[in-house]
């Protein structure tokens, strides 16, 4: 696990790949469960039978927001960013869905800082990610993450 303690450690990955998590299964009970939270029980993510019939894919597929929900988990499993107040989510940009999950697929993260920027007690940080997919080898999700972090004084 990649451990950041301060802003100089931070910067110094300006521009590089920072780190990459293992393989992370979207199972169909995960695929329920975040339908049942977000209330989004379309077909096409939850009815298997019908998936199997008539979906273009053959079978269920994960909503786009769950595979993007699951940055953080594996954000936290590749990076430790310590010494911190307080860290907030700022935005995303030029995010794209690339090609859907299918239930049951490996996704992991990819991340590389893009920019970062030091205001007067924060750090404003511009991450650019990616989530693979394992069986396919291709990209589910991109775009630049935007994070703002205050280190302990």
């Amino acid at each position: 696990m990649l451990e950041i303690n301060s802003f100089e450690e931070f910067e110094t990955y300006t521009g590089k790949e920072m780190a990459v998590s293992d393989w992370f299964e979207l199972t169909q009970e995960r695929i329920n469960l975040f339908a049942d939270a977000t209330d989004d029980h379309q077909w096409i993510h939850v009815d298997q039978e019908k998936a199997k019939a008539e979906s273009p894919f053959g079978q269920t597929i994960a909503h786009g927001y769950l595979t993007l929900s699951m940055i953080p988990c594996m954000w936290n499993s590749i990076i430790q960013v310590n010494n911190l107040e307080r860290m907030m989510n700022y935005g995303m940009k030029e995010m794209r869905y690339a090609q859907p999950v299918l239930s049951g697929q490996s996704i992991r993260l990819r991340v590389m800082l893009k920019e970062i920027q030091n205001l007067r007690g924060a750090i404003k940080t511009d991450v650019k990610f990616v989530i693979e997919i394992k069986e396919s080898g291709k990209k589910a999700l991109d775009g630049i993450a935007t994070f703002v972090y205050y280190f302990k004084k």
